[in-house]
């Protein structure tokens, strides 16, 4: 955060990097646009995390019978929340030092009956998960992403739409000229969610398959093709976890090539942030490092694999027991209250276009660094863990020693703005946690856009934070 006589002065930061820090920068995004690129999903976002922090010497915490200083350790739960960390020369119970983000993105699931035909056209029916637009998924190309997990303990891995090689999906809409009647709804009534089928195909089943008795031919014959090309049956749906997300790869966005445009930035630019961070550490950190990246975030952070879990905690236990046997119960919650958190996760940027949703002076801007959002919630701070003054203070220290560039601000003008992050969920163990991430615009839309420099800055702080 620049500073001008006094004052806070936020301004574009990009040409006050040094030629090093530019190509620094550029190199950050283009590692993270192949990561966006493959963490289509938080499945292949946990399997592609596990795979970079195995490559860096991690070990699975399960193998590891002591922890010492320098011990890079994961601990991961159902293929999609995941615990990394560096042990810091002092012991756990003394306090860690978090990033935690989730990998959990806006998106539109397949229901557990989802094969259906109407009119002539097979579709698969489905239910949308999290906050969404509809109308942002309508006509454009969608791809198909998953796990099909059968009775005999086999999976089958679904990813359809992102080679050249493959087809892709899509939910229709009607045209404009018989669209008067859509066009006279407000908007939230105008996509009625369960009319948001995905078109699938329209070919019948062939003249020998032809019987009376099947009405739906062509269902029939894209079960016979889901059966014949990945050995699924219409019943396999049921233990299913099918994801429809946009088809395409994350790519540079301007004529600058100053931004980048892509699926699932809200959180995965958070979460490989942290990740990347905590893989860059120069040396044995003092308090032990850690990378939390959950699930569930956009539903409310629930279930087994959400921040509202025990995996927290009884990630901390696990490394507690491998450096002080003895210790109790009061030792993991000795640990949890002496640690800080940065809740890793994105803010709205500021759009010139709407300028009524941003609140002065305190929004969000592109291409200032990362934002630090000292409380989200809604209208009167509502949900919010509203962090404490001296943990700022604190950051401020921390970020001004290492050069960072950031900003602070809120989650949108009063009684209009507001949201919820994973914050409240840790700060409730007595940390200290503030919301810090990058700032995007079209946030909950298929394509979001994020800029270079905010991505990188927000990077240098979690890592000078966990270095801390």
């Amino acid at each position: 955060m620049s500073k001008l006589q006094g004052c806070i002065k936020r301004e574009n930061g990009v040409r006050s990097m040094t030629e090093a820090e530019a190509q620094a920068c550029e190199a950050y995004a283009k590692d993270y646009l192949s990561y966006l690129g493959i963490a289509k999903t938080e499945r292949r976002a946990y399997a592609e995390a596990v795979r970079r922090i195995e490559a860096l010497g991690f070990k699975e915490l399960s193998q590891v019978d002591t922890l010492k200083p320098g011990d890079k350790v994961y601990r991961g739960y159902h293929g999609k929340t995941l615990m990394a960390a560096v042990i810091g020369t002092e012991p756990v119970s003394g306090g860690i030092n978090v990033i935690g983000g989730h990998t959990d993105a806006p998106r539109i699931d397949l229901k557990p009956v989802p094969v259906c035909e109407k009119g002539g056209f097979a579709y698969f029916d489905t239910h949308y998960y999290g906050g969404i637009k509809k109308f942002h998924w309508l006509i454009h190309p969608l791809a198909l992403y998953g796990v099909v997990a059968k009775p005999d303990g086999t999976q089958v891995e679904i990813a359809i739409g992102d080679k050249p090689e493959d087809p892709v999906f899509q939910i229709t809409d009607i045209l404009p000229h018989f669209g008067a009647e859509q066009a006279g709804k407000k908007l939230a009534e105008a996509f009625d969610p369960e009319d948001m089928d995905l078109l699938i195909g329209s070919l019948p089943a062939s003249k020998d398959d032809d019987d009376e008795d099947i009405k739906d031919k062509v269902k029939l014959n894209i079960l016979r093709l889901l059966e014949r090309e990945y050995g699924i049956t219409e019943e396999d749906f049921l233990s299913a976890e099918l994801e429809i997300v946009p088809a395409g790869m994350p790519r540079d966005l301007g004529l600058d090539r100053s931004m980048i445009v892509g699926y699932g930035h809200d959180d995965r630019v958070c979460a490989y942030a942290g990740l990347k961070a905590l893989m860059d550490l120069p040396a044995v950190p003092r308090k032990t490092g850690m990378v939390l990246l959950c699930d569930k975030e956009e539903i409310g952070s629930v279930g087994a694999t959400g921040m509202d879990s025990t995996f927290f905690e009884n990630s901390v236990a696990e490394l507690i027991a491998r450096q002080e046997p003895a210790a109790g119960d009061l030792a993991v919650r000795r640990a949890l209250e002496r640690s800080r958190m940065l809740s890793a996760d994105v803010c709205a940027a500021s759009d010139p276009h709407f300028p009524n949703a941003d609140s002065p002076n305190n929004m969000a801007l592109m291409n200032a660094g990362g934002c630090l959002i000292k409380y989200t919630g809604a209208r009167g701070k509502g949900g919010a863990s509203d962090a404490r003054a001296e943990f700022i203070a604190d950051l401020r220290r921390i970020f001004a020693a290492d050069g960072v560039t950031w900003q602070a601000g809120e989650l949108g003008r009063c009684e209009k703005g507001g949201g919820g992050t994973i914050a409240l969920y840790l700060a409730r163990y007595g940390m200290d946690v503030v919301d810090f991430g990058v700032p995007l615009l079209n946030m909950h839309a298929p394509w979001e856009a994020a800029s270079k420099f905010d991505c990188y800055m927000t990077y240098r702080a979690y890592r000078a934070f966990l270095a801390d």
